[in-house]
């Protein structure tokens, strides 16, 4: 019987992974101005198998810290002993924003406007910069993990950039409800990685500072389904049927008309018609109201959970498309069936679903 082919190690910088092993690395970024040392903290995990490469990211934005925890089920889960390939997964990009729960640097940056950065830029800059050189030609895919702002929750979705195919067939993988086809963002991390020519899933689920079910057990579950579409992991039958991706190729804001006291009429995942009413807007004083209604059709795909606005604040993430009728059936089977996950996988449950916006 032939032997299978030795597998050599895998090489980030002067840090090397034998086949069949996982280690944790660092890699130089700057230092604070305390003097102490910032670095870049990754796990690799190397197959015993050859296969393709992925790079998982999280908290690029410091207080998103979902992602976080998609990226550390993964990593406990059996099904990387039979790995095929290397999984990169960085659970903590902005280590500075995330110690202190904030989406920005120290400087107030946003690290995801500083990309591919620069050597001898400010911290953020060097940070974008060891990311882009140091892991990103080393990987074939990647998916970064994201949320909402701090009290804007945004219902599970994948981001991917127009014209990129494989990303399209991968997030059709991922599975999510709803996948949103968007122009490139200049000096963002996915538009650097479509610079260099690797597709990219961008998740958007739940909000900042706030660990919630469905972002969790959808990411867990679209991170490994995309791994098995990669041929990385074993092939499995899916335990109940999922609902088919709606995809979106336009979104828009519906922003408040007036300033006021705001209550939001529409929850996640709700399908949305023009003219409909969605909120209103009160006067504090008691003297009036002003309702919010929606100028075009769609999928709420993100919210404010702000009680208060001001003119022009953005109250509705709304994602147009043309099939209304089957995206609700579509999200009805989404809110109502969370995607399963095993007890090994599912360690610590979460009592918050974003999209119900209940305690379980």
């Amino acid at each position: 019987m032939p032997r299978s082919p030795k597998i050599p190690p895998f090489q980030i910088g002067t840090h090397q992974v034998e086949a069949g092993q996982r280690a944790q690395i660092s890699l130089p970024v700057g230092s604070f101005l305390t003097h102490e040392e910032l670095v870049l903290k990754a796990v690799v995990v190397h197959g015993k198998l050859p296969g393709p490469t992925l790079l998982l990211t999280a908290c690029i934005h410091g207080d998103e810290y979902n992602g976080s925890e998609v990226i550390r089920r993964i990593l406990r889960t059996p099904a990387l002993k039979k790995l095929k390939g290397t999984l990169i997964a960085v659970p903590i990009v902005n280590r500075p924003g995330f110690v202190t729960r904030s989406r920005y640097m120290p400087d107030r940056r946003d690290l995801n406007r500083l990309f591919p950065g620069s050597p001898n830029g400010p911290l953020g800059s060097r940070l974008a910069r060891v990311l882009s050189d140091s892991l990103l030609p080393l990987c074939d895919v990647v998916i970064d993990l994201h949320t909402g702002a701090v009290n804007r929750p945004n219902l599970p979705q994948i981001r991917i950039t127009v014209d990129d195919d494989k990303a399209l067939e991968l997030a059709k993988s991922f599975a999510p409800p709803v996948i949103l086809v968007a122009p490139k963002r200049e000096s963002s991390f996915r538009g650097t990685c479509r610079d260099l020519n690797k597709p990219v899933l961008l998740f958007e689920s739940g909000e900042a500072l706030r660990l919630d079910t469905p972002s969790i057990r959808f990411g867990v579950q679209g991170v490994l389904s995309v791994m098995r579409q990669m041929g990385m992991l074993s092939l499995k039958k899916p335990s109940s049927p999922r609902a088919a991706p709606i995809i979106s190729n336009k979104s828009y804001w519906e922003r408040a008309p007036r300033g006021g006291i705001f209550t939001p009429l529409a929850p996640l995942g709700r399908v949305v018609t023009a003219g409909s009413v969605i909120g209103f807007i009160a006067d504090p004083y008691g003297s009036a109201e002003t309702e919010v209604t929606c100028t075009r059709s769609g999928i709420v795909i993100g919210r404010t959970n702000d009680a208060t606005a001001d003119e022009g604040d953005g109250l509705f993430h709304i994602a147009m498309t043309d099939k209304l009728d089957s995206a609700e059936d579509r999200l009805a089977m989404t809110s109502e069936a969370l995607p399963s996950l095993n007890a090994d996988t599912d360690d610590h449950p979460v009592p918050y679903d974003s999209i119900q916006d209940t305690v379980i």
